[in-house]
């Protein structure tokens, strides 16, 4: 029994642009830069956790280390680190701060999610 191989000429592929995992607001960036300073150098991880009336909750943690499979976004001088379990969830979000005069955080704009309760906490991707 004998084995064949065939040589074929490589079909030159066409890179595309990689979709961004997470992209930062200035507002997001100049509140994360305040968040992260200090003595001990510190980063956020957003995470998703199973919560509230639609199934998912974005979990955002101080953090000092990346874990193995992070997704690591930088910008404007600022990291963020997006959970592996969060990536397809994510993907695609744009992160803002938003401040009023009742309350003051940060707000995901993600073209994944399907559904969102009527409080705005949770939501279905």
């Amino acid at each position: 029994m004998s084995l064949a191989a065939v040589v074929k000429a490589a079909v030159p592929r066409i890179p595309r642009a990689r979709k961004a995992v997470l992209t930062l607001t200035p507002s997001a960036v100049t509140r994360l830069r305040n968040l992260t300073e200090g003595p001990e150098p510190k980063v956020v991880r957003v995470g998703i956790r199973t919560k509230g009336c639609s199934g998912q909750q974005y979990d955002l943690q101080y953090t000092t280390k990346k874990e193995r499979f992070d997704e690591e976004v930088k910008q404007d001088g600022v990291t963020v680190l997006v959970d592996n379990k969060a990536l397809l969830s994510v993907l695609g979000s744009e992160m803002d701060y938003v401040e009023d005069k009742l309350s003051a955080q940060f707000v995901f704009n993600n073209p994944n999610v399907k559904e969102s309760c009527g409080c705005g906490m949770s939501f279905m991707t």
